[in-house]
Protein backbone atom coordinates (compact mmCIF):
# COMPACT_ATOMS: atom_id res chain seq x y z
CA UNK A 1 0.00 0.00 0.00
CA UNK A 2 1.49 3.25 -1.04
CA UNK A 3 0.32 6.93 0.28
CA UNK A 4 0.24 9.98 -1.50
CA UNK A 5 3.25 12.02 -1.53
CA UNK A 6 4.72 15.02 -1.98
CA UNK A 7 8.13 13.53 -3.24
CA UNK A 8 9.62 14.57 -6.76
CA UNK A 9 11.75 12.49 -8.57
CA UNK A 10 15.41 13.35 -7.81
CA UNK A 11 16.93 14.14 -11.21
CA UNK A 12 20.30 14.33 -12.24
CA UNK A 13 21.44 15.70 -16.05
CA UNK A 14 24.62 14.99 -17.89
CA UNK A 15 25.20 15.67 -22.17
CA UNK A 16 27.28 12.93 -23.26
CA UNK A 17 28.77 13.21 -26.74
CA UNK A 18 27.30 10.51 -28.50
CA UNK A 19 23.77 10.01 -30.51
CA UNK A 20 20.97 9.04 -28.18
CA UNK A 21 20.81 5.48 -30.63
CA UNK A 22 24.27 4.75 -28.98
CA UNK A 23 23.53 5.92 -25.37
CA UNK A 24 20.00 3.52 -25.29
CA UNK A 25 21.57 0.88 -26.68
CA UNK A 26 24.27 0.32 -23.55
CA UNK A 27 21.17 1.43 -21.13
CA UNK A 28 18.88 -1.89 -22.86
CA UNK A 29 22.08 -3.66 -22.27
CA UNK A 30 21.69 -5.62 -18.55
CA UNK A 31 25.03 -7.01 -19.14
CA UNK A 32 26.68 -3.14 -19.43
CA UNK A 33 25.03 -1.83 -16.00
CA UNK A 34 27.88 -2.87 -13.64
CA UNK A 35 29.74 -0.52 -15.51
CA UNK A 36 27.34 2.26 -15.55
CA UNK A 37 26.58 1.69 -11.62
CA UNK A 38 27.61 4.54 -9.80
CA UNK A 39 26.55 3.03 -6.26
CA UNK A 40 28.77 -0.29 -6.28
CA UNK A 41 26.08 -2.49 -5.16
CA UNK A 42 25.82 -3.89 -8.82
CA UNK A 43 27.99 -7.48 -9.31
CA UNK A 44 26.78 -8.44 -12.40
CA UNK A 45 23.59 -9.28 -14.82
CA UNK A 46 21.85 -12.73 -14.40
CA UNK A 47 19.76 -11.26 -17.40
CA UNK A 48 22.20 -11.67 -21.00
CA UNK A 49 20.26 -10.08 -23.51
CA UNK A 50 19.21 -6.50 -23.93
CA UNK A 51 15.49 -5.23 -23.00
CA UNK A 52 13.07 -4.63 -25.73
CA UNK A 53 9.79 -3.60 -24.62
CA UNK A 54 7.48 -3.05 -21.64
CA UNK A 55 6.85 -6.24 -19.82
CA UNK A 56 10.80 -7.40 -19.92
CA UNK A 57 12.38 -8.64 -16.56
CA UNK A 58 16.08 -8.13 -15.91
CA UNK A 59 17.82 -9.24 -13.35
CA UNK A 60 20.77 -7.98 -11.20
CA UNK A 61 22.84 -9.60 -8.56
CA UNK A 62 23.18 -7.53 -5.83
CA UNK A 63 25.64 -6.55 -2.52
CA UNK A 64 24.37 -4.26 0.24
CA UNK A 65 26.21 -4.49 3.47
CA UNK A 66 22.76 -4.93 5.46
CA UNK A 67 21.18 -7.80 3.14
CA UNK A 68 24.71 -9.31 1.77
CA UNK A 69 24.56 -10.94 -1.90
CA UNK A 70 21.03 -10.97 -3.35
CA UNK A 71 19.00 -10.31 -6.56
CA UNK A 72 16.47 -7.81 -8.05
CA UNK A 73 14.40 -8.29 -10.65
CA UNK A 74 13.88 -5.09 -12.73
CA UNK A 75 10.66 -4.63 -14.61
CA UNK A 76 10.41 -2.47 -17.49
CA UNK A 77 7.36 -0.12 -17.43
CA UNK A 78 8.90 2.36 -20.25
CA UNK A 79 10.39 1.72 -23.01
CA UNK A 80 10.87 4.26 -25.98
CA UNK A 81 13.28 3.25 -28.50
CA UNK A 82 16.07 5.55 -27.61
CA UNK A 83 14.30 8.22 -25.98
CA UNK A 84 13.44 6.60 -22.48
CA UNK A 85 13.60 3.53 -20.33
CA UNK A 86 12.23 2.83 -16.68
CA UNK A 87 12.05 -0.09 -14.51
CA UNK A 88 10.46 -0.78 -11.18
CA UNK A 89 12.84 -2.86 -9.09
CA UNK A 90 11.67 -6.04 -7.08
CA UNK A 91 13.30 -8.43 -4.28
CA UNK A 92 14.45 -11.05 -5.59
CA UNK A 93 16.44 -14.51 -4.96
CA UNK A 94 18.55 -13.75 -1.34
CA UNK A 95 17.17 -10.49 -0.70
CA UNK A 96 14.90 -10.47 2.66
CA UNK A 97 11.93 -9.32 1.43
CA UNK A 98 11.88 -11.87 -1.86
CA UNK A 99 7.94 -13.07 -2.03
CA UNK A 100 6.55 -11.17 0.72
CA UNK A 101 3.84 -9.07 -0.52
CA UNK A 102 4.68 -5.63 -1.67
CA UNK A 103 8.75 -6.85 -2.58
CA UNK A 104 7.57 -4.74 -5.96
CA UNK A 105 7.73 -1.39 -3.47
CA UNK A 106 6.56 1.16 -6.58
CA UNK A 107 10.20 2.64 -7.04
CA UNK A 108 11.42 3.88 -10.51
CA UNK A 109 14.85 4.61 -12.55
CA UNK A 110 14.73 6.33 -15.30
CA UNK A 111 16.59 7.11 -18.23
CA UNK A 112 15.57 10.23 -20.57
CA UNK A 113 17.35 10.65 -23.87
CA UNK A 114 17.37 14.11 -25.64
CA UNK A 115 18.89 15.35 -28.88
CA UNK A 116 21.82 17.86 -27.39
CA UNK A 117 23.20 19.30 -30.97
CA UNK A 118 25.52 17.38 -33.44
CA UNK A 119 26.00 13.92 -31.89
CA UNK A 120 25.07 14.69 -28.21
CA UNK A 121 22.87 13.26 -25.93
CA UNK A 122 21.03 14.86 -22.84
CA UNK A 123 20.54 12.09 -20.52
CA UNK A 124 18.46 13.12 -17.29
CA UNK A 125 18.56 10.09 -15.04
CA UNK A 126 14.90 10.04 -12.61
CA UNK A 127 14.95 8.26 -9.05
CA UNK A 128 11.21 7.92 -8.59
CA UNK A 129 10.15 6.57 -5.08
CA UNK A 130 6.86 8.69 -5.04
CA UNK A 131 4.85 5.55 -5.46
CA UNK A 132 6.50 3.47 -2.85
CA UNK A 133 5.97 3.15 1.14
CA UNK A 134 6.27 5.72 3.14
CA UNK A 135 8.61 3.93 5.19
CA UNK A 136 10.70 3.11 1.91
CA UNK A 137 10.63 6.94 1.04
CA UNK A 138 11.92 8.05 4.16
CA UNK A 139 14.75 5.59 4.61
CA UNK A 140 15.69 6.98 1.12
CA UNK A 141 15.08 10.73 2.01
CA UNK A 142 12.96 10.71 -0.84
CA UNK A 143 15.52 9.64 -2.86
CA UNK A 144 18.24 11.73 -2.30
CA UNK A 145 20.62 9.59 -0.87
CA UNK A 146 20.96 8.33 -4.72
CA UNK A 147 21.78 11.17 -6.09
CA UNK A 148 25.75 11.21 -5.70
CA UNK A 149 25.84 8.10 -7.25
CA UNK A 150 23.40 9.04 -9.87
CA UNK A 151 25.96 11.44 -10.88
CA UNK A 152 28.56 8.77 -10.48
CA UNK A 153 26.67 6.45 -12.92
CA UNK A 154 25.94 9.11 -15.62
CA UNK A 155 29.58 9.41 -15.96
CA UNK A 156 30.62 5.96 -16.08
CA UNK A 157 27.43 6.09 -18.66
CA UNK A 158 29.21 8.70 -20.83
CA UNK A 159 32.61 6.50 -20.50
CA UNK A 160 30.56 3.00 -21.28
CA UNK A 161 29.34 4.94 -24.40
CA UNK A 162 32.59 6.12 -26.02
CA UNK A 163 33.84 2.58 -25.62
CA UNK A 164 31.23 1.06 -26.93
CA UNK A 165 31.42 4.00 -29.87
CA UNK A 166 35.16 2.88 -30.06
CA UNK A 167 34.64 -1.05 -30.24
CA UNK A 168 31.47 -0.66 -32.56
CA UNK A 169 34.01 1.62 -34.63
CA UNK A 170 36.43 -0.52 -34.29
CA UNK A 171 34.38 -3.92 -35.24
CA UNK A 172 33.51 -1.82 -38.43
CA UNK A 173 37.05 -1.16 -39.46
CA UNK A 174 38.03 -4.31 -39.40
CA UNK A 175 34.83 -5.76 -41.50
CA UNK A 176 35.95 -2.63 -44.11
CA UNK A 177 39.48 -3.70 -43.82
CA UNK A 178 38.32 -7.86 -44.19
CA UNK A 179 35.94 -6.89 -47.06
CA UNK A 180 38.57 -4.89 -48.73
CA UNK A 181 40.98 -8.13 -48.22
CA UNK A 182 38.31 -10.54 -49.87
CA UNK A 183 37.80 -7.87 -52.79
CA UNK A 184 41.81 -7.63 -53.45
CA UNK A 185 42.16 -3.80 -52.51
Amino acid sequence: MTDESPYEPVTVSRVVPAPPAAVFRVLANPTRHTDLDGSGMLRGAVTETPVSRVGDVFVMRMYYSEHGHYEMNNHVVEYEQDRRIAWEPEAGRGHPGHGLPGSRWGHRWIYTLSPAGPGSTLVTEAYDCSRAPADERDGMQGGQVWVSGMERTLERLADAVDEQEMADGQETADGEELADEEAGA
